[in-house]
Formats: structure tokens, sequence, C-alpha cells
């Protein structure tokens, strides 16, 4: 078990940019809340609510769920160890806390349904889905409608969500 405490201690000192301690008596504890202290959840505006035009034709997005891959097991185990000392692991083992936090889950982005109008006279029908792809994430990163995705990622992201929503439609 001690091992495994080092272990996990170095862990977090690694991906938190920690400088290492001096000794083996040095008490570290490590914790990040969810949100800033003081502060308060503010919802994020509608994709339709913030000024200016959207990067596909006006009505050409869509709200639709996508599977957000799960994070890698160093990750999680940082995340359980987070959980663990902020007390909120509320009797959960590592192999519940991991396929509940860490593990593949359904999110919610906005998608364009069509070609922008802009990238609509493009010869390469690849090149110009990915324009627009790439200017509606841009477009959702000011309203935080990316619902967690990154542009690439391991099973998916995205990217790949948004490539293959076009081409169906």
């Amino acid at each position: 078990m001690r091992t495994f405490g080092i272990a996990a201690l170095a862990a977090l000192m690694l991906l938190s940019g920690l400088p290492a301690l001096a000794g083996p008596a040095s008490p570290v504890v490590i914790a990040q809340a969810d949100k800033p202290a003081g502060s308060t959840a503010t919802p994020a505006p509608s994709p339709s609510a913030v000024p200016g035009p959207s990067p596909a034709a006006a009505g050409a997005t869509q709200e639709g769920t996508a599977m957000k891959s799960a994070i890698s097991t160093p990750a999680c185990s940082v995340k359980f160890l987070e959980a663990k000392v902020a007390g909120k692991l509320n009797g959960k083992k590592w192999t519940d806390f991991r396929r509940e936090v860490c593990g593949e889950h359904e999110t919610t982005a906005v998608f364009p349904t069509a070609i922008a109008p802009k990238y609509a006279s493009e010869k390469d029908l690849d090149k110009a889905r990915t324009k627009t792809c790439a200017d509606q994430f841009t477009a959702n990163k000011a309203t935080n409608a990316n619902g967690g995705l990154k542009w690439v990622e391991k099973d998916g992201g995205y990217y790949a969500e948004c490539i293959n929503r076009l081409k169906e439609g």
C-alpha cells in the first residue's frame, strides 16, 4: 500500500507541476474543487442567443448527442485521488468510480447540418466539410457548446462526429 501511495503522490506532483518535496516527512495534500470558491455556476448561453452570424447557414445547426471518449487510466487515477482527498467518493470503490466518471459517456454538442455557404463552391467536398466543422467548433467555444469534446480525441472527438453527421445529412 505504501508503494501505491508514493506512486500516486509522484503522479500528482508530475501532473500538477508541483516541485518535488525535500523528503518523505513532507506532508502533501492536493485537492481541486470543481469550481472556484465563492463562484456560482452560470448557465452557458444558447448558441442562438449569441450575437453574430453562425459559421454555417442560419438555422443549419443542430444540437445532438455524441459519445465522449474515456479518459486515460493515469488521469482517472488522479481524479480518484482528488475525490478521495476531498471526501467526495461516497463509498465508491475504484472500479465503480472509473466506470461512472472516467468511462465513455454521452454528451450534447452543437453540430452543423449542412456545409456552410461560403464553402459550398469548394471543389474538394472533404475540405468543405472540414472547414465547416472547424468554423462551428470555433463558434461553439464562445458559447461552451462543444459538450466537452476536443477537436480530435482517441475514439472520435468533435471532428469525427461532425464529419459523419455532414456525410449522412
